[in-house]
């Protein structure tokens, strides 16, 4: 079976799958996070002339936030990917085997 990108049972197929899905997530949501209180207080600061500057600094940054998040997505899906290929090559070499000293 051919390994392909956003499958849902990539995260679980071992336990290196589940801590780099893990990782991923904690980053996805930390950037999900940080675009929604740019834009917040992007919001609040364009209610004032004084700070409308300041206030469009703020929605380009969560702009760039938001931006971040598919692309943290597609990062994450192609290192399960490739943690797939070296798993079914460390199998096949019974490196892992060797590891574990069985």
């Amino acid at each position: 079976m051919k390994t392909k990108l956003f499958q849902p049972d990539a995260r679980v197929r071992s336990d290196e799958h589940k801590r780099i899905y893990a990782l991923y997530e904690l980053a996805y949501t930390i950037v999900d996070v940080g675009a929604a209180v740019a834009f917040v207080i992007g919001s609040f600061l364009f209610l004032s002339e004084k700070t409308q500057t300041a206030g469009t600094w703020f929605f380009i940054v969560g702009s760039f936030l938001f931006l971040a998040k598919p692309a943290i997505r597609f990062k994450r899906e192609l290192k399960l990917l490739s943690l797939g290929k070296t798993t079914k090559l460390a199998k096949r070499d019974g490196w892992s085997k060797k590891q574990s000293g069985k």
